[in-house]
């Protein structure tokens, strides 16, 4: 039987202090709208967010929460939170946030431990002063926390030359279900001590454990950046992909934008290609001309930016909106953000289609052509059931190219389908829920981590 809000609150507040629990009724309106869109819409708000300062606080959080059989929601700054699959019920929403702190920082090692909340933005800022950098840029930087960017594996741009998130976690520290703290991997770059659990939390969403404490690796800040944009007809730019991939250049960033994302930025008219070069500066003005010869033999318009920070900055707003984002109420939500991967060989002819299925709407899409990963944003997409259709025609071409499409973000109604639009929308019964081969062996993991199912219950 649940326990009522009024004996809930104050079981916590008793033990941990006022300071620690909050009423859900007391959080701010755009903190209690991005935990409502991570809930399925039949599902009761949560009592409180527990925001626990230590380690040791969070892990007798979580454990007085199995004992009362409380499901649990964990969350850092929540810029995320509404990512992937609704969960179904939450009595109470735990929040790493005030867990910031930088453990320990070695810098001749190129490593950095921090606590989950630690902001990525200050992160960054404190590695810059020792001449080094962590290679992920995830969306949502500003307010982003580290325990957020693994629970979800959200890296961006620079996995072109660094990888994924997951290839950057040495080490990291979780509090089970019950309130155990489990740890795996060590401080140091070769590190092969026990299970490999890095990986495994990383794109967990908060279904195997609450993420307190990471190590990463660092790699050291490039001496000179550059970023050069070229523009034109597709077939033309799938031509310039195919030498540049098969070249020795070695851009930090190579990623394909359609048409209508390299107009919003202002860069010329087509379909574009972006390269960011880093390092050397000698190196890298030679590697921009290189590209410029590609270009201009190929009647490709070329673009040359020293501003990279802006430039980002700017594709970020474009693909990520947060700042409207926060401003809409949850029932005003009418775009849809997904995660695509294609076989990068694939991607211009990709672009294409997806030009041809979105011709009457606003649409933007940016495909990573290292890895074939990608981010689709599409605008108004009030009509559910055609927007569904949309989707699931985008989904078949990536599978028909040995990829996927997950939806991140989208309106409410359109992940609960079922439950809001009746059993009739075959459309949206096909866009929502992975039925891959591997579905069996995660549902196994989540039940060996959270065998009572108290963890972002029914996200998976």
């Amino acid at each position: 039987m649940r326990l009522t809000d009024n004996q809930l609150i104050p079981l916590f507040a008793e033990s941990f202090g006022t300071d620690r629990v909050h009423a859900f009724e007391q959080l701010d309106e755009t903190l209690r709208q991005r935990i409502v869109q991570s809930l399925a819409p039949d599902s009761l708000q949560p009592a409180a967010m527990l925001c626990p300062e230590t380690i040791a606080e969070l892990s007798k959080f979580v454990t007085v929460a199995h004992e009362h059989r409380l499901r649990m929601l964990p969350c850092g700054n929540a810029t995320k939170l509404d990512w992937g699959g609704l969960v179904s019920r939450a009595d109470v929403v735990i929040s790493t946030a005030k867990l910031n702190q930088v453990i320990e920082h070695c810098v001749g090692d190129l490593t950095v431990t921090v606590e989950a909340g630690a902001n990525y933005r200050d992160l960054q800022r404190t590695l810059a002063h020792q001449g080094q950098l962590l290679a992920i840029d995830p969306p949502y930087g500003a307010r982003a926390t580290m325990g957020g960017v693994l629970a979800t594996g959200s890296a961006g741009s620079w996995r072109h030359r660094y990888n994924n998130v997951r290839d950057m976690c040495l080490g990291i520290e979780f509090v089970r279900t019950d309130g155990e703290v489990v740890k795996a991997g060590g401080r140091v770059v070769k590190n092969v001590a026990g299970y490999d659990l890095m990986k495994l939390l990383t794109g967990s969403y908060g279904t195997l454990g609450l993420v307190s404490k990471i190590t990463f690796r660092l790699y050291p800040l490039p001496e000179f950046t550059q970023i050069v944009v070229i523009s034109g007809q597709s077939d033309a730019i799938a031509i310039a992909q195919q030498q540049i991939s098969t070249s020795v250049m070695t851009p930090m960033v190579c990623d394909l934008l359609s048409a209508a994302a390299i107009q919003a930025l202002g860069l010329e008219q087509g379909m574009g290609l972006v390269l960011q070069f880093s390092g050397l500066k000698l190196s890298v003005l030679d590697q921009c001309d290189r590209i410029a010869k590609i270009a201009k033999n190929l009647n490709l318009e070329v673009q040359i930016l020293n501003k990279a920070r802006e430039f980002w900055k700017s594709l970020e707003v474009l693909f990520w909106q947060d700042e409207l984002r926060n401003s809409l109420q949850s029932t005003q939500i009418n775009s849809l953000v997904c995660k695509i991967g294609i076989l990068p060989s694939a991607s211009v002819s990709f672009l294409k289609e997806c030009e041809q299925i979105f011709a009457q709407q606003s649409f933007y899409l940016q495909i990573h052509i290292g890895s074939g990963l990608g981010i689709l944003r599409v605008e108004n997409s009030q009509n559910l059931d055609a927007i569904a259709l949309q989707i699931a025609k985008v989904r078949s071409i990536a599978q028909a190219s040995a990829g996927f499409l997950s939806i991140l973000e989208a309106p409410q109604a359109l992940k609960f389908a079922n439950g809001t639009l009746g059993k009739g929308s075959s459309n949206l019964e096909n866009i929502w829920g992975y039925r891959g081969n591997a579905r069996d062996l995660m549902v196994k993991i989540q039940q060996q981590f959270d065998p009572r199912g108290l963890l972002s219950c029914d996200r998976l």
